[in-house]
């Protein structure tokens, strides 16, 4: 486990205080958060025990009633039907939802669908980073979660002298159906097995080993293999009204399981493992030290954070051994991950990544190349070892480019192989736009064209990003070149990106506004939120408007128009105007009005989107969480900053809405930026200092930010022509 020491020193410090007594305990971060935010709404976030970037997710299941159970919790819910191990956060898309235990009273169990069920009294529950507890009052039990890296832990606090705990290997979330489980009794506090299904990921598998505090009552012999596989196990608690169980995952194998068990969680102090849950978190949010304007935002923020934290998750054993992408066991140096959202999060969560866990952000950079090496092609989608290709463009070229340009990646030969490779495969569209230069809608079989021209342009560019600094120059030419095809779906008559017939004619007839599901050429929006879609040629879409003024003008037009989007329109939520807040393709735009030399709009903009659709309560986020996207957006906007262009790009100023911020950027070093005169008034950014010496640029590099330092920020109430000059815009 990576910095233990340091986790323990920390919780010890968090729970214990000042030695003599003499002055309160320091204020926790781990006390600010609030995992139920979110939880309500689209948001769709996990609510649970984990650890940042844990293996294992453990939480309260719900029985699956749609689209906002994607989790396998909603805030609305009524009812639980157990506590499952593994878990997606934020997503559209339901899976996962492994290892399903349920205790209940075997003299009154409530069943209803096949589930032994529970009522759901949200003033039973309680959740804080790493634990969470529900008091179950049909059955007499308060059950308690924590978790390891790779192991969770349940605490079930009991009344009656016998207790059941059902196994259920069936259930999953979402679309997930299991097509092979084993369950087997191993030895006289013990069971063992796995869990196969198909779902979002179309073949994965978790094994398992589970360890109980008391011995097993009955059955006393149990050894079963199907596609359907649930067994109630029975315990007598007559005189120890505790029941504890252990339950360790592995991608792997039932044996690195029962290592992973030994290695992370050998004996029984649920309160140690509570603890050191705590502290990791606590270790992990203190990457971010900010001075809030006040405790509302200081809630978000932190929530916020915690929810970047959740993905990417583990996927390796103790021994790094891993299911690779080919359905093989490979061994890794490093931690290997999963949980890749990479359409969502190749815009401000990974950037995010690369500032404050430069670990990681090496894992992920190896993780990705070994699933290059396994698959063929970078991820798009990866799940559980498996590729599913949902959402559209190449973002694993992407987020690898930019963690290259940054220094994170080992082999730069291999890496930018990589990228072209996967760049080059005639699927999901690539070779029309190889043939025609963008992607006729008159010739693929597939829709949404135009979202999938305009994502492949972003990865391109990527690509000669990285083509250039290596000295390959015919890769630089020709990606080059491919990442101004965007000029091909953008219509001057009308201003707006539209599909495109292999004519060369665009589609009629055309609405702006309507934005049907997956019947469009657009990904999950409209013409108004997809023309903006060209974050690394901003000046280059300056010029197809013909200048900045009427760049300008269009652009304040996107956040007044009003118009009917269609019944049937999905994730274009969090409007202002046609701006969609709730989806990721927007989430750069307020910070184009930077490179028209109107910063002040910009901060006009993003400190509307920071305090009007961000809140501390369960609704708090407007669309899915996307994996920790949505919440890295907010926490970037707070400190003033956003990286525009995704692959090794320029971090555009906005209008940072904390009064002071503290990065630790590794290696020692901090990066603070500070605005004391900040207020929900002082939107504008009236002048900057980076390091004491006057900054006028609207934008900083990534290298002044790791290299540490200060950026002093003076606020206004009114706007003052910071970054209007024409060699100050990014």
């Amino acid at each position: 486990m990576k910095h233990t020491a340091l986790y323990i020193a920390i919780a010890a410090a968090c729970l214990t205080g000042c030695t003599g007594g003499a002055e309160a305990a320091p204020e926790k971060l781990t006390d600010k958060v609030d995992p139920f935010i979110g939880s309500g709404g689209h948001g769709h976030v996990f609510v649970g025990a984990s650890v940042p970037h844990g293996m294992v997710q453990l939480g309260p299941q719900q029985p699956d009633k749609g689209w906002d159970w994607c989790s396998g919790y909603h805030y609305s819910g009524t009812r639980i039907i157990g506590f499952s191990h593994t878990r997606l956060s934020g997503t559209g898309i339901g899976d996962y939802g492994d290892i399903l235990l349920m205790p209940y009273n075997p003299a009154k169990p409530a069943n209803e669908g096949g589930h032994i069920y529970a009522a759901l009294d949200h003033s039973a529950e309680t959740a804080r980073p790493g634990y969470y507890s529900i008091r179950m009052d049909e059955y007499g039990i308060t059950a308690e979660l924590t978790a390891t890296e790779r192991v969770g832990l349940h605490r079930y606090r009991v009344s009656a002298d016998t207790t059941a705990v059902l196994v259920d290997l069936i259930t999953g979330v979402g679309w997930d159906e299991a097509t092979e489980c084993r369950l087997q009794k191993t030895g006289e506090r013990t069971v063992a097995g796995y869990r196969r299904s198909s779902g979002w990921a179309k073949d994965h598998i978790w094994y398992f080993t589970a360890e109980f505090s008391l011995p097993i009552l009955s059955p006393e012999k149990t050894e079963a293999t199907g596609a359907a596989l649930s067994q109630s196990l029975l315990f007598d608690t007559s005189k120890d009204k505790t029941l504890e169980i252990k339950v360790a995952l592995s991608p792997v194998s039932i044996e690195n399981a029962q290592m992973n068990l030994q290695a992370e969680a050998p004996g029984w102090d649920f309160e140690a493992a509570r603890t050191e849950a705590d502290g990791k978190w606590e270790e992990a949010l203190s990457r971010i030290g900010i001075t809030p304007l006040d405790e509302r935002q200081d809630k978000i923020f932190y929530t916020a954070l915690y929810h970047t934290m959740i993905a990417p998750s583990l996927f390796c054993d103790v021994n790094g051994e891993y299911r690779g992408a080919d359905a093989q066991v490979h061994r890794s140096g490093s931690d290997t991950y999963t949980v890749f959202s990479l359409w969502d999060t190749y815009r401000a969560a990974s950037p995010l990544m690369t500032l404050t866990d430069p670990e990681m952000s090496s894992s992920v950079a190896e993780s990705l190349m070994n699933i290059w090496r396994q698959q063929g092609k970078l991820p798009v989608w990866h799940l559980a070892g498996n590729e599913t290709d949902c959402m559209v463009g190449n973002p694993g070229v992407i987020v690898l480019a930019d963690l290259y340009l940054k220094g994170f990646v080992k082999d730069s030969t291999e890496a930018l192989e990589a990228m072209k490779r996967s760049s080059i495969r005639n699927e999901r569209g690539m070779e029309l736009l190889k043939k025609y230069g963008y992607i006729p809608f008159d010739k693929s079989a597939e829709v949404e064209t135009v979202a999938k021209g305009l994502e492949f342009a972003i990865s391109d560019a990527a690509v000669a990003k990285v083509a250039e600094s290596l000295g390959d120059t015919g890769a630089e030419k020709y990606f080059g070149q491919r990442s101004r095809s965007y000029t091909y779906y953008f219509d001057p008559q009308t201003q707006f990106m539209r599909g495109r017939a292999s004519d060369g004619s665009f589609r009629t007839p055309f609405d702006p506004f309507k934005a049907p599901h997956m019947r469009s050429d657009y990904t999950e929006g409209n013409a108004w939120q997809y023309t903006w879609l060209v974050p690394h040629d901003v000046h280059g879409l300056i010029g197809l408007f013909g200048g900045e003024k009427p760049f300008l003008e269009k652009l304040e037009g996107l956040f007044r128009a009003e118009g009917d989007l269609g019944g049937d329109a999905n994730d274009v939520t969090g409007l202002i105007g046609q701006y969609a807040h709730g989806n990721e393709p927007s989430h750069h735009i307020a910070y184009m009005f930077n490179y028209a030399g109107r910063q002040d709009r910009c901060a006009e903009i993003v400190r509307t989107v920071t305090d009007s659709l961000y809140f501390d309560d369960h609704s708090g986020v407007c669309g899915n969480e996307d994996a920790g996207q949505m919440s890295a957006w907010y926490i970037m906007s707070s400190i003033g900053l956003y990286q525009v262009d995704p692959a090794g790009g320029r971090f555009v100023i906005g209008s940072p809405s904390v009064k002071e911020a503290v990065l630790d950027v590794g290696g020692g070093r901090k990066f603070t930026v500070s605005a004391p005169g900040n207020s929900r008034e002082n939107i504008y950014v009236t002048a900057v200092r980076l390091n004491g010496k006057p900054h006028t640029r609207s934008w900083i590099t990534y290298s002044d930010i790791v290299a540490g330092g200060t950026l002093e920020f003076d606020m206004g109430p009114e706007p003052s022509g910071f970054g209007s000059g024409a060699g100050d815009r990014p």
